[in-house]
């Protein structure tokens, strides 16, 4: 029998895990919330652009709470834990791509307790925080010995990121430097990055000092940069850099940096990606020491596409393959060191009868 999932919000991630449960053969679709009245009352099909689907939205949460449904990807902008604890006392694994990677024992407690009342599971995953950021370091990290040093890395150029109101409102972009570095991104970004450097530095025993170190830097536009949000003037912010560091003895030895340039011409400071271009980066020091990046993820610039960034993708194809696991795990929160090895599915038309 598959196992029945709620998709929690329609946005791109939202969107993208719709598609990736169509293509699991194991999931099938069972409910879809959304946030809008504009979007409430569709067949899922005509949100996602395909053929009727024979699931219809809904923005009542009681709704969602009725049916018979295995797990929700719980995927909206900004995390609500009461809607989270709330799907969980109803029965629903949730999976999610907005927190709870590595929660402390204060920060997931009323989460884990209603886990158990429901019988039900919580797991926190993703891209960045939720993989490239904690997880795959770790599992890379098996390859040598002696670690001192552990560094994951993303560079991203925004102007393929096509949600203009999150850019300019939530991530500060083209605004004043003052107005960016008191803006609301640094909270967000800490609550997901923080647990993972936390993560990291638990399951490789480094001495860390208790607080993590997170700082932020700006740089701004020296002439008129096009961006999705329209033009960053002179002296507006045009690119950000947010870091998280584990400390041992004021030495970093986990770091997770996040790089996010409107382009890479007039900035102040001159900034860019250097000669490899958009990527995420994962290092690891010891013996032997080595570097893994990786491609893909990113959308070119000017590119002719479909829109979608490849990342969003991905962080809702990390949710929607989890999915299996996490229904099978104990009632809870469960990290990664709680589930098994998992893997995506073959595509339909290459999978074994």
């Amino acid at each position: 029998m598959a196992l029945r999932v709620v998709q929690w919000a329609t946005g791109g991630v939202g969107v993208a895990a719709i598609k990736g449960v169509l293509e699991h053969p194991d999931l099938e679709l069972a409910g879809c919330w959304v946030h809008s009245d504009a979007k409430n009352g569709k067949d899922v099909g005509e949100l996602i652009g395909t053929g009727p689907l024979g699931v219809t939205t809904t923005n009542n949460l009681d709704e969602i709470l009725a049916l018979d449904a295995d797990a929700v990807i719980y995927a909206p902008l900004l995390p609500n834990p009461d809607e989270v604890a709330a799907l969980l006392r109803s029965g629903k694994n949730v999976v999610t791509p907005v927190g709870w990677v590595y929660p402390s024992e204060r920060q997931g407690a009323a989460l884990s307790a209603a886990g158990v009342e429901g019988n039900a599971t919580l797991h926190g995953t993703g891209i960045a925080p939720g993989g490239i950021s904690e997880k795959f370091p770790l599992l890379l990290s098996v390859m040598s010995t002696g670690v001192t040093y552990v560094r994951a890395e993303e560079f991203s150029d925004l102007r393929t990121y096509l949600a203009p109101d999150v850019v300019r409102h939530v991530m500060g972009f083209g605004d004043s430097p003052e107005k960016a570095l008191s803006g609301p991104m640094q909270k967000l970004l800490d609550g997901g990055f923080i647990q993972s450097v936390r993560m990291i530095v638990d399951e490789m025993g480094f001495n860390a000092d208790p607080t993590v170190r997170a700082t932020q830097e700006v740089a701004v536009a020296t002439a008129p940069v096009d961006s999705p949000i329209g033009v960053i003037e002179p002296g507006q912010v045009a690119g950000r850099k947010f870091h998280w560091e584990a400390l041992v003895d004021g030495s970093p030895v986990v770091r997770v940096t996040v790089n996010w340039l409107m382009g890479t011409e007039n900035l102040d400071p001159a900034w860019d990606f250097g000669p490899e271009g958009q990527r995420y980066e994962m290092e690891v020091r010891g013996n032997p020491a080595f570097t893994m990046t990786i491609k893909g993820f990113q959308s070119e610039y000017g590119e002719d596409d479909d829109g979608v960034e490849a990342g969003v993708v991905a962080t809702a194809a990390h949710c929607v393959n989890s999915i299996p696991a996490v229904c099978a795990a104990k009632p809870g929160i469960a990290t990664y060191f709680d589930l098994p090895l998992f893997a995506a599915k073959a595509a339909a038309h290459l999978a074994r009868p």
